[in-house]
């Protein structure tokens, strides 16, 4: 941060904290959407468990209207709250706690118009970006689960839909010829082959949409970013704690988030590795991550959900691959970049997850 941004969120922090907190604020995490800083109060009183926190900017060019995604976040985490206790759970690491503005607000609203949110740092804790162990994808899949099984009789039609069509995977699909048909920055013949490939498999696009209509697949709280690093593992026991990053939880199907898990943690390499010789599905890995969801939900899934399990994990592979090459050929909107292929390299690990899952699953 310069100097001037330093002062900048400096002074947002103090919205939750205070004046005279004396907030210290570093950037915080890798995510790619949202701006994250860690938080220390160096006021004396302020108790040791209150001295650091998680400050976010809700990025307002994904997320339309950050009230509503706040809502959604105090929905859940308010049933998940109340589903531990009566459980006889101690909630205070199990599930995000949102720390109000000094005002009584869940979000404070800078100058800028730019929307602002604290949670209260989940001690002891870590989340990890690649599965160092088969217990570690194993333990976030138990979470992934829980989080199912906690929610399963939570309304999930009351929930805004904060980005819409985020898993309509025909809607994707169509976006992606949109983009192909006009492109934009004259990206589209670097990516003839990946273009090609994609559009050969437009029949899976509309796999668990038609299911749904069918009756096949019920409406469900759904997290939609099921990433192994959206889960908080305890640092001593390496057992999971609490399901994180929950802007994207809207309504859906739970199928969607078991295949956003396994495309990314059943893998054999980064999302974004540029040596395919490096990329590959991990059959073995894909079968943990299955026992340990199952696991975690509790029988709170149905039988044509367990049964369409691998045609979740096809589905979003596939749909992952037209979001990336789509913000490769927009001019990289949407995901931020390192580098001037970053989701083209990003696109092509999913396709090849999704040629090896067609032959595996």
């Amino acid at each position: 941060m310069t100097a001037l941004n330093e002062d900048r969120i400096k002074k947002i922090a103090e919205a939750f904290t205070g004046r005279d907190s004396d907030p210290v604020c570093v950037p915080f995490g890798n995510g790619h959407i949202n701006d994250t800083f860690r938080v220390t109060i160096n006021a004396p009183e302020a108790p040791l468990q209150e001295r650091i926190f998680v400050l976010q900017k809700i990025n307002s060019t994904v997320f339309r209207n950050p009230v509503q995604v706040m809502e959604n976040v105090l929905g859940v985490t308010g049933w998940i709250r109340l589903r531990l206790e009566d459980a006889g759970l101690d909630p205070e690491r199990r599930v995000l706690d949102v720390i109000r503005t000094l005002d009584g607000q869940p979000c404070y609203v800078d100058e800028d118009g730019e929307c602002w949110r604290a949670y209260r740092f989940i001690r002891d804790a870590v989340c990890y970006e690649r599965a160092e162990t088969e217990d570690i994808f194993y333990q976030s899949a138990v979470a992934f689960g829980n989080f199912q099984h906690l929610l399963s009789d939570y309304p999930a039609q009351s929930l805004y839909e904060t980005i819409p069509d985020f898993h309509n995977t025909p809607v994707r699909l169509r976006q992606f010829l949109d983009t192909v048909e006009r492109d934009p920055v004259g990206r589209a013949e670097s990516a003839a082959e990946e273009i090609g490939f994609l559009r050969s498999r437009g029949d899976l696009a509309g796999r668990l949409t038609q299911a749904a209509a069918a009756g096949h697949l019920p409406l469900r709280v759904t997290h939609n970013d099921t990433k192994l690093n959206n889960v908080m593992i305890d640092r001593e026991t390496g057992k999971w704690l609490c399901v994180i990053d929950l802007d994207t939880v809207m309504s859906g199907l739970s199928v969607t988030d078991f295949g956003d898990a396994i495309r990314f943690g059943a893998s054999t390499a980064a999302e974004d590795e540029p040596d395919l010789d490096k990329v590959h599905f991990d059959r073995h890995l894909y079968e943990v991550y299955r026992q340990g969801y199952i696991e975690g939900c509790q029988g709170a899934l149905t039988d044509s959900e367990l049964q369409m399990l691998p045609d979740g994990a096809m589905v979003i592979t596939y749909e992952q691959a037209l979001r990336f090459l789509a913000d490769y050929l927009n001019g990289d909107v949407y995901y931020k970049t390192a580098r001037p292929a970053h989701n083209l390299e990003r696109a092509r690990t999913q396709i090849r997850l999704l040629s090896e899952m067609e032959q595996l699953l």
